[in-house]
């Protein structure tokens, strides 16, 4: 398997985080569960225009989107068909870096996915096909690069209120924090979850409780056997049992289930990419 990641360089460093390929990914099950991060991707697929979507709330009922797709903020897991994901490259955007490349505001897209040429129009297929025939990942990298340049609105500018709020909603989990935020902005409560949500897609205090669930996650990745009760009280969970619920609500398991499934993938040499979780079948 091919994994390849490139940070690209400024102006499109201030909005995404890294472009992204995958070639010759074999999944040990067919689908996967993938978690929520607060923000938007874009998925290529280099083999088949296609891909297929499943939400928690209707895991036997697929929906089908053209093999170029914009993956909007969600509130909780969704899960993809691995079938279709042999050969992938996308673009994954830092919180609210996408909304200058959209053209409608990002909560329009929240909890869901669309086709990218539903937003982009023809250079969406264009991307993908010209994506597909290149023959090496620099030039994929460089291909993508350019086309983001092309799309990247020459007129935003990133609202202050939102970046200054953005650090401290990743790490600050005290109960009033949007409040505090709110006032340090000099705005109603009301109208700075609103600037938010239309530049990050999310609410601020979920954004904030999703940012939490990463940090958990991140931890479980590298420390074998976590104790769940310190994890809690260090990340600002009222106590175990509050982790268990949020952590359950954003993929569906419990900690200690998601730990286990983790750690029989790994027994058995196979990769999980950070961030999904392949479903036993």
């Amino acid at each position: 398997m091919l994994f390849r990641s490139h940070t690209p360089a400024p102006p499109l460093s201030d909005f995404i985080e890294n472009l992204w390929l995958y070639d010759g990914y074999e999944s040990p099950n067919l689908k996967e569960r993938i978690f929520p991060s607060g923000t938007f991707e874009l998925v290529f697929n280099l083999r088949d225009d296609q891909l297929r979507i499943y939400k928690a709330s209707k895991p036997d009922q697929c929906a089908y989107f053209s093999g170029a797709i914009v993956s909007g903020p969600y509130n909780g897991f969704f899960v993809t068909d691995t079938e279709e994901e042999a050969s992938v490259m996308g673009v994954h955007f830092k919180a609210g870096g996408a909304f200058p490349f959209l053209g409608i505001l990002a909560d329009e897209l929240a909890d869901s996915h669309i086709n990218l040429e539903s937003l982009w129009g023809q250079q969406a297929r264009d991307a993908r096909e010209r994506l597909a025939e290149a023959n090496s990942p620099t030039r994929k990298f460089r291909l993508l690069e350019h086309v983001l340049l092309s799309r990247l609105s020459r007129s935003f500018e990133p609202n202050p209120v939102v970046s200054l709020a953005l650090p401290r909603l990743r790490l600050d989990n005290s109960r009033a924090i949007v409040r505090q935020l709110a006032q340090d902005a000099g705005l109603s409560d009301r109208r700075f979850i609103d600037v938010f949500r239309f530049e990050v897609g999310l609410k601020p205090k979920l954004f904030n409780r999703v940012q939490r669930f990463q940090r958990v996650l991140h931890l479980v990745d590298t420390v074998p056997e976590p104790d769940w009760g310190d994890v809690a009280l260090r990340y600002g969970y009222f106590d175990q049992s509050h982790l268990i619920r949020d952590f359950l609500a954003f993929s569906g398991l419990t900690p200690a289930a998601y730990l286990r499934r983790l750690k029989e993938l790994r027994s058995k040499g196979l990769h999980v990419k950070f961030n999904h979780l392949p479903i036993a079948q």
